[in-house]
């Protein structure tokens, strides 16, 4: 089949399915709204504008929303470090975990930020050992700065970037990079 034939043939069956749904009155039911743990990415860690605490932002890969968690100075430095690719001189706490993880056979296998209350926020960090799951409680910046360095990826429940938003405050100018 030639190229024009393909378009012509491609033409046809756009305006074909354009007068079916004309002549039904319907059009395909929108998807049904995503809900749960996605994705995120770690885009950077920045002075809070106010309090000039280090802050980790944190960006929904399927939906866009973003938020931003205060953390400790130590904190920042166990999630600054891996983000560009920098080995202390010495293993910081994360990489000792991650040594002995992998002495001990244990793998993380993801981490997840799962509530936000009282302005506490919680994590949990997925291991694996000799194939069972285990879970450990965590604070979210060692949950991150975990999953940074073991390559997996960061979760953020829905009701934390619900619950964020309400928190945030209104931004004032652009905030220095850490």
């Amino acid at each position: 089949m030639t190229g024009r034939r393909r378009i012509q043939t491609l033409g046809l069956m756009l305006v074909c399915g354009a007068g079916l749904v004309a002549a039904t009155g319907k059009a395909e039911a929108p998807a049904p709204k995503v809900t749960g743990a996605q994705e995120v990415e770690v885009l950077g860690l920045l002075a809070h504008p106010q309090t000039q605490q280090p802050t980790v932002v944190l960006q929904g890969k399927r939906d866009g929303r973003t938020f931003a968690m205060v953390i400790g100075p130590a904190e920042a430095t166990g999630i600054a470090l891996p983000l560009r690719n920098l080995t202390p001189p010495r293993p910081l706490t994360h990489d000792l975990f991650l040594t002995l993880f992998g002495r001990l056979n244990v793998s993380v296998k993801k981490a997840v930020i799962t509530d936000l209350r009282d302005d506490i926020y919680y994590a949990t960090v997925y291991l694996t050992a000799q194939g069972a799951e285990m879970l450990l409680d965590s604070r979210p910046s060692d949950a991150i700065a975990l999953a940074i360095r073991a390559k997996v990826p960061v979760y953020v429940e829905d009701r934390v970037f619900e619950k964020s938003e309400r928190l945030a405050p209104p931004r004032a100018g652009p905030a220095p990079r850490i």
